[in-house]
């Protein structure tokens, strides 16, 4: 389960990527309808159910805080910041998740799964600290602000436990942050000029495979698994995206931003280790 809950964030490590190599700039509130709105039509024309009772309100909240404020904040970071940074500062979603899950939903998680979302915590600022002549503050701000965001709306998620399969609950949100977002993007950027082939490509990949695949997955995991678990697994985000922006974009990391990749990678192998059992330690993957 957790191998298939991985696909999530390394497919939203790679929008970081897509977002600063394809995607428009400028355009955060369109840029966001954009990916979450066809895919949640399509995903509810497949679910043909909707909400009821009070999970209207609760599919608000949930996709305002983990889609629709989530995708907005993404899209100014990952313009505004060399992909592999802006990814590695979600690093701190595997931290922030357990406290929240240890406010709302009493969850312990265990000292191995702490020590590797603190190592965690630790490689991003090794990561912002050494970057050469400093970072744009309100990429990193967004970036931060993406990671608490999502983090809530994930834990409330697993506190509320939507009655329906992840496939429709996942409809649900994309669909709602969408018609949030179309409004407020008209009144604010107006309409969006027409886009170019390159960038129809890489909205379908960001509304598809990291979206629409990628929350299904997500949600599956947080069903079925402690939110802790899935928020140390939510570390291949930022690998993901420094990975990508190494080998494929040219990005140049410093001595102290390889220190603090390599914290984020020894964090993810270690929050995914499981306590002793019969003797023996196993990874959880």
């Amino acid at each position: 389960m957790l191998l298939f809950t991985a696909l999530a964030p390394v497919a939203w490590g790679s929008t970081y990527f897509v977002t600063r190599q394809w995607l428009p700039a400028g355009m955060p509130l369109s840029g966001s309808a954009l990916r979450a709105l066809p895919a949640g039509l399509l995903l509810l024309l497949l679910a043909r159910r909707l909400p009821r009772g009070s999970w209207w309100w609760r599919t608000l909240v949930i996709s305002t805080l983990s889609i629709g404020g989530f995708f907005v904040l993404v899209y100014v970071a990952g313009s505004r910041l060399p992909s592999g940074v802006a990814a590695t500062l979600m690093a701190c979603s595997a931290l922030a998740t357990m406290a929240f899950a240890r406010l709302l939903l009493g969850e312990k998680a265990s000292p191995l799964r702490w020590t590797g979302a603190v190592l965690g915590l630790a490689g991003v600022a090794l990561l912002v600290n050494g970057a050469a002549g400093g970072l744009d503050p309100w990429g990193v701000a967004a970036s931060l602000l993406a990671m608490a965001s999502s983090s809530l709306g994930f834990v409330l998620t697993k506190r509320w436990q939507p009655p329906v399969s992840p496939f429709v609950f996942t409809a649900w949100q994309l669909t709602a942050a969408g018609l949030l977002l179309v409004p407020v993007a008209l009144l604010v950027e107006g309409m969006p000029r027409p886009l170019e082939g390159s960038e129809v490509a890489a909205f379908a990949y960001a509304g598809l495979i990291a979206t629409a695949v990628a929350y299904t997955a997500w949600f599956t995991g947080l069903r079925r698994l402690p939110a802790g678990a899935v928020g140390v697994v939510g570390l291949l985000n930022p690998l993901t995206g420094a990975l990508l922006g190494i080998a494929v974009a040219g990005e140049r990391l410093a001595p102290l931003q390889w220190a603090g990749a390599l914290l984020v990678a020894c964090g993810v192998v270690l929050g995914l280790l499981r306590r002793p059992s019969g003797g023996r330690r196993h990874a959880a993957l």
